[in-house]
């Protein structure tokens, strides 16, 4: 037994792509994709032809706006496809410090999905775990719509999700490791800093073992991954997305996978709750300094992709 195939007696495993040819390789549970995958997928000869389809059939009614809600929900649904779970789509990042427009666009997208015959339990939206954006998670969740939140670097962050009814976080590992290897510069000690040691790990089961103390029924999903060591290290984390190159690594892995994280550990475990009103989470976001820098920084690069996705339709469009 591969090591993929051993990960997925702990975790439920989730294809990080909007590469859908690739997924049928790997058979993932879930799927999950943002502007930044879309931009690379459609730059594919293979895909090229949704953008266009998408750009034909809806630019001259509605604009470059129309046609990138049609092409997300058609990635959306080709993927679908291929899963037996869910596909992940996400909100546009420049929506993220306005509630109601968040709010708006979730229905909008689920509204084009209903549309194509595809029940909501199928979709998670994507959002930023910003304060106005687990606010819109709230509101949403409330009407059947389940969210999924995003950019996500802190305990603070997660608890205010969880708070909000949200269905699923996605802590980023990879991202954090960036930042702290950044701030060590030549300093840095790899070996010190791997398999439990990572940042990015010990965050993601410190808002694990936080969730199953207090029994919050928010799923936690690791996401960002630089290598497979990090993912191996959260074997047993309700899901792990992870990309097709490390999927592809882990399906030629011969290593012993052992289940990292559990609920039993977690509810036996002295934590301490902690408060995530605004007040308490803008102060501790603002505290942490990685979290603060990370979630700006995520938000922009989103936002960037979104901008270039744009151009191309516009180009396309003539």
């Amino acid at each position: 037994m591969n090591a993929l195939e051993q990960l997925k007696q702990f975790t439920t495993v989730v294809a990080d792509t909007g590469d859908f040819q690739l997924m049928k390789q790997y058979t993932p549970q879930d799927a999950t994709t943002n502007p930044s995958l879309i931009l690379k997928a459609v730059q594919k000869p293979e895909y090229r032809p949704l953008l266009e389809q998408a750009t034909r059939d809806h630019h001259g009614s509605a604009g470059v706006d129309a046609v990138m809600d049609q092409l997300l929900i058609a990635f959306g649904c080709e993927i679908l496809a291929i899963v037996p779970g869910r596909v992940s789509t996400e909100v546009d990042a420049r929506l993220s410090f306005d509630t109601q427009a968040t709010v708006d666009k979730a229905r909008h997208l689920i509204g084009l999905y209903e549309q194509r015959g595809v029940a909501r339990e199928r979709v998670l939206i994507k959002i930023a775990s910003t304060w106005e954006g687990i606010q819109a998670a709230a509101v949403l969740q409330r009407e059947g719509i389940r969210c999924n939140m995003t950019l996500l670097f802190s305990l603070v962050q997660a608890v205010a999700c969880a708070e909000a009814g949200a269905q699923l976080i996605s802590p980023f590992v990879g991202r954090i490791l960036d930042w702290f290897k950044k701030q060590a510069g030549d300093k840095w000690d790899a070996d010190a800093n791997a398999g439990d040691n990572d940042p990015g790990v010990r965050s993601v089961r410190q808002i694990y073992d936080y969730y199953k103390k207090f029994g919050y029924d928010t799923e936690v999903m690791g996401a960002s991954f630089r290598g497979t060591g990090q993912i191996l290290a959260l074997a047993g984390s309700d899901l792990l997305t992870i990309s097709p190159e490390l999927l592809e690594q882990l399906a030629g892995g011969q290593a012993t996978v052992e289940r990292k994280l559990s609920v039993e550990q977690a509810q036996a475990g002295n934590i301490a709750r902690i408060a995530a009103d605004e007040a308490a989470f803008r102060w501790q976001l603002n505290e942490d300094a990685m979290a603060t820098e990370k979630l700006s920084e995520g938000i922009r690069l989103f936002a960037a992709d979104a901008v270039k996705l744009e151009k191309l339709v516009a180009e396309l469009a003539g």
